[in-house]
């Protein structure tokens, strides 16, 4: 296409040469020690003072008053979901605009993902049209909303704060006390980003983090779970820990439970990753800042930018191409790749996906659109280094 050379050099004039991956960690701090030390401890699994120490630091930081260290966002997802009743035979509402681990953690719990669309703002679940969407198809029966097409219960509903842009909390917790869904946030993406000066994942019953290498922060891999709530919280560390009752010696488990506790060795990457974060975290908003500047006056479209009310951590830039691009978006990604510039696009619409395309699903035109029109930048927080 006749603008790829410009649209790589917008690119360039932000990464320099070398992009690196789409979002490479950076390990500037205390990492190879706390590893070492460890390794030396002789406890690198589940237990080990790494793991507690990792928890109180994700906890304060956030602001809850609990948090349960898990060994990957999805397993934690999963676990949060049943800790809040979720069950086999459940419709849980998902967005169709979401990394595939969202449904897959509906899916595990044994319940059915049922895919609503996103706003254009927040690019998260659109309170309106859930709203109308459940009022079409839901009824209540015996106190709780069923699915009046397939007879199941829906019972929560799982809002994701894409690319780390908090969703319309707010309106959707309307939304869902109308409806009478627990909500369980999927903040997989969005540590360090805030809702007026509230965390995201504190909005819900349960929110979950990932720490997957591609991260703001990362454990290699690692999840971690907040709650307000005590009796919650030590239920998910029973069921995390294989459900075992405590005893000096004997094995006795009291419920089918999870082999899901982080290990202490990647709980200590975290540890000395979390005293990096808000390093990390501007450099990812410095980011954003310089590809608006790449990208002013262009006729590529609009980086996506913070809504009206909310600090993100922008996880992962993106720029939305202007409409007429639309049919170019897979030629601009290709091309990109080919010269070694690291961009990706918006996750395939799970409604989309062969799992799920016969699962319950509202009309998505807005997760179509973004799919034919986002296109995510290397978004490495190092990269801000290279302006000073």
């Amino acid at each position: 296409m006749d603008n790829l050379d410009d649209f790589i050099a917008r690119i360039r004039q932000v990464t320099g040469s070398e992009t690196g991956g789409l979002h490479e960690p950076v390990f500037a701090g205390n990492e190879k020690k706390y590893l070492a030390d460890c390794v030396d401890s002789g406890f690198v699994s589940s237990v080990g003072a790494f793991v507690t120490a990792f928890e109180e630091s994700v906890r304060d930081f956030v602001g809850a008053q609990h948090a349960v260290a898990i060994v990957n966002g999805t397993a934690a997802l999963h676990l949060a979901l049943l800790a809040v009743g979720v069950r086999p035979g459940d419709e849980v509402i998902v967005p169709a605009m979401s990394f595939v681990a969202t449904a897959n953690a509906v899916s595990h719990a044994g319940a059915t993902a049922h895919f609503v669309d996103v706003d254009e703002a927040t690019w998260g679940i659109d309170p309106v049209a859930l709203r109308a969407h459940l009022a079409e198809v839901g009824q209540m029966k015996d106190g709780r909303l069923h699915n009046k097409e397939t007879g199941r219960p829906i019972t929560a509903v799982v809002p994701m704060h894409a690319l780390g842009h908090p969703v319309a909390i707010a309106p959707l917790l309307s939304v869902a006390e109308e409806f009478g869904l627990v909500v369980v946030e999927d903040a997989a993406e969005s540590l360090g980003s805030f809702v007026g000066d509230r965390h995201t994942g504190l909005f819900g019953r349960l929110g979950v983090f990932s720490f997957n290498g591609n991260k703001t922060i990362t454990t290699g891999g690692g999840g971690l779970i907040v709650t307000d709530d005590e009796a919650l919280a030590k239920k998910l560390k029973h069921l995390s820990t294989t459900a075992r009752v405590p005893h000096a010696y004997e094995f006795d488990h009291d419920a089918v439970g999870y082999n899901y506790r982080m290990p202490n060795i990647n709980a200590a990457l975290g540890l000395a990753q979390m005293e990096q974060l808000p390093g990390l975290i501007a450099g990812q908003r410095s980011l954003f800042n310089l590809y608006s500047e790449a990208f002013a006056g262009s006729p590529f479209g609009e980086v996506r930018q913070e809504s009206a009310g909310t600090t993100s951590n922008y996880w992962l830039q993106a720029i939305q191409l202007a409409e007429g691009l639309k049919a170019s978006k897979n030629e601009l990604i290709q091309g990109c790749i080919d010269v070694g510039v690291s961009v990706r696009p918006m996750w395939k619409p799970l409604n989309r996906l062969a799992p799920y395309s016969a699962h319950p699903s509202a009309d998505t035109p807005v997760t179509a659109d973004l799919y034919d029109r986002v296109v995510c930048l290397p978004s490495s927080a190092f990269l801000a280094n290279r302006h000073g």
